[in-house]
Order: structure tokens, then sequence, then C-alpha cells
């Protein structure tokens, strides 16, 4: 999986971003200023909504335009900030793209670093232990179970990230959507192929 990829040192605070956030919640709770029911549908928003949408847009930019992913794949702090999203971005991040030969796939072994600029709050399964140590010993069963199943012969490449380093996906585009605009090839686009354990499917009139 190369030594740049998961050999790598998380140099984390024991006081957690989560943690601090999990005491502002209840704080907050406690004096009446918010309820859980709207935190929760804030939750929902940035991890189904707005997180993988943007993801989604920049994916499909990089499809339709060589010199976007270009720059993408060089410098993807620099490219996605061409899109003007709001929101803290201080890590780096970098962009690996899928391939015939080639399929990537993130994780953070020792915590749940990801990339949340693009991507909204990271899966549940993702903070998991379970596909944290798994994914980098036994990837191709892991996708199996998740239910990818890829060729032998393609090469799968884990990428570890760290609390400076985040990782993304760049997956394939399907065939039989030539003819689709930046809206459309959007749409099609999901997290689970943003993190690698999926890839994006063919729309239901070109399958």
């Amino acid at each position: 999986m190369g030594d740049d990829r998961h050999d790598h040192d998380h140099d984390h605070d024991v006081e957690s971003p989560a943690l601090r956030a999990e005491a502002l919640e209840l704080l907050l709770r406690e004096a009446g200023l918010v309820t859980e029911e709207e935190i929760d549908l804030q939750v929902s928003r940035y991890e189904e909504d707005i997180g993988p949408m943007r993801g989604a847009q920049v994916v499909a930019r990089a499809w339709l335009d060589l010199d976007f992913k270009a720059r993408l794949l060089a410098d993807g702090n620099a490219a996605i900030a061409e899109f003007g999203f709001q929101g803290a971005q201080t890590e780096h991040l970098v962009v690996k793209e899928n391939s015939e030969a080639v399929h990537n796939v993130i994780v953070c072994t020792l915590c749940s670093c990801y990339p949340w600029a693009v991507l909204g709050l990271p899966p549940t399964w993702y903070k998991d232990p379970a596909y944290r140590s798994r994914v980098v010993r036994e990837p191709r069963k892991v996708l199996e179970e998740m239910g990818l199943s890829l060729a032998e012969g393609v090469e799968i490449r884990v990428w570890d990230s760290t609390a400076e380093v985040r990782y993304m996906v760049l997956p394939q585009r399907p065939a039989g959507t030539d003819a689709l605009s930046e809206t459309e090839l959007a749409a099609l686009v999901d997290r689970s192929s943003m993190i690698g354990v999926g890839v994006v499917e063919k729309p239901a009139e070109a399958a």
C-alpha cells in the first residue's frame, strides 16, 4: 500500500474537537437555547445534503474540465477554493483518481480524520474500529462486504488520513454519460464513491 499511505503519526489533542462539540451542545441544550431536534436536523442536512453535494460538484467539474481536473489532482485545496465554499478548510486535501487499474479507498486508522469541507459529516461506519483496522489489512474483503466487488487485477490503494492531510477519491465517470450536464453528473455521485467504498453507477437509461 506504499510507505506514505498509512504509516504516519497522528498528533491529536486528548480533548478532541468532537468532545468539545458534545460539551458545547450539552450546555446549549441545558440553557434552553437549542433543542435536540434542531441539532439533529442540522446534522442531517450537513451529512446528507450540504457536505456530499459539494464533493459531487467537484467530481462532476473534474469529469468535464480536464484543466480543472489537473489542478484538483495537483492541489486539492486550491482547486476546490474556486467553488467559493464557505467553512474552514485548514488541512491539506489530496485527491486520488480511480482508474481501470487502480481503485483508491480512504480511512483514518487512529481516529476519524475526514474531508468534512467536501463530504460533510463522516458516516458512522467510517469511525468504527473494525473498518479502520480491517480496510488496511484486507481492503478487498472489506469492500466486498460493503457491496463493492472489484476485478482481481485491480490494485487497491488505501490512503490513511491524518490531522494535517485529508484524502478524497475522484471516482471514474460511468459510461453512457457523455450527454449529461455538470448538474446531472453531480446527481450521480454519492459519498461512498468519494470515500472509495463504492463506485458511480450508470444512470438507469444508460445501463
